[in-house]
């Protein structure tokens, strides 16, 4: 079976005038998937755009608890986020607000939601924004590209994963 069999590309979607939808299938089951979005250790083998790495990677998962990444990318740049959890449903949701560090747009309240069906997850992200022109000044971002590089390494960690855990 191809990769692109295993797992479906990165759709994003503005759905109103504040909210953002991003979907994407994994080849593997939600348990993994939603620790691969809430563990350090895990966190660090793939989030970021290619090129990019976490460098702090803190999470206190927890209604409640607070989290902050720092990535640092090509030429030393560094893009800091940060938030707190609202829920954590584990695996099947989480709720959590987002900053980004030197970003005046305010706050984002990010839901995930995890779905799993015959062994492939499938993740809907919906990112609400305090107004339309927050929204517009993201997707004006690489956003999208840095978000499907991401997923990418994601899928590839995930499919390294599960093949070593064997039958």
């Amino acid at each position: 079976m191809s990769r692109q069999e295993r797992a479906e590309g990165l759709t994003v979607r503005a759905v109103s005038d504040t909210d953002l939808v991003l979907t994407r299938t994994f080849a593997a089951p939600r348990r993994l998937v939603f620790d691969a979005f809430t563990r350090p250790e895990l966190l660090r083998r793939w989030h970021g755009a290619r090129g990019w790495h976490l460098v702090v990677c803190e999470i206190d998962l927890r209604p409640g608890g607070a989290w902050r990444f720092v990535s640092r990318g090509p030429g030393g740049a560094e893009l800091g986020q940060s938030g707190v959890f609202h829920e954590v449903d584990a695996p099947g949701r989480l709720v959590q607000s987002e900053v980004h560090d030197g970003w005046e747009e305010g706050e984002a309240l990010v839901t995930t939601v995890f779905d799993e069906q015959d062994g492939r997850t499938a993740m809907t992200t919906t990112v609400r924004y305090l107004s339309r022109e927050a929204r517009d000044g993201i997707l004006r971002t690489p956003m999208e590209r840095g978000a499907g590089e991401a997923y990418d390494r994601l899928a590839e960690m995930l499919d390294e994963t599960t093949a070593n855990a064997g039958p």
